[in-house]
């Protein structure tokens, strides 16, 4: 019964992990919100927006390895417990990046 409840507890404790950027899937983001943007204001929107992704892509790789090594150590996804997930984040991040590069092709902007 012990071993049970501890399996319980650790696979709990792993479902609660930061999952790796990759893996995130991005939010879908209408692409009205880019319509009345010109093709130079959306490729500099762009080029922000993927600095954004990239910093966010770091600090959720970091929340996750610390993750791993919470659960290993001591049992805790110390991480993500701490608010050192960004999952939503990266998901919104990405989205709005996918919505830019729609907008931008709708445009036929080079």
């Amino acid at each position: 019964m012990k071993l049970q409840l501890v399996a319980i507890a650790m696979m709990m404790a792993l479902a609660s992990c930061a999952k790796r950027p990759d893996a995130i899937v991005p939010v879908d983001i209408p692409l009205a919100a880019y319509s009345g943007k010109s093709c130079q204001s959306l490729a500099s929107e762009l080029s922000r927006e993927r600095t954004t992704l990239a910093a966010l892509s770091k600090q959720q790789n970091s929340a996750a390895t610390g993750d791993a090594l919470g659960v290993f150590l001591i049992g805790v996804p110390a991480s993500s417990t701490f608010g050192g997930d960004k999952e939503g984040q990266v998901a919104v991040s990405k989205g709005k990046i996918n919505a830019i590069e729609a907008s931008l092709k709708s445009k036929s902007c080079n």
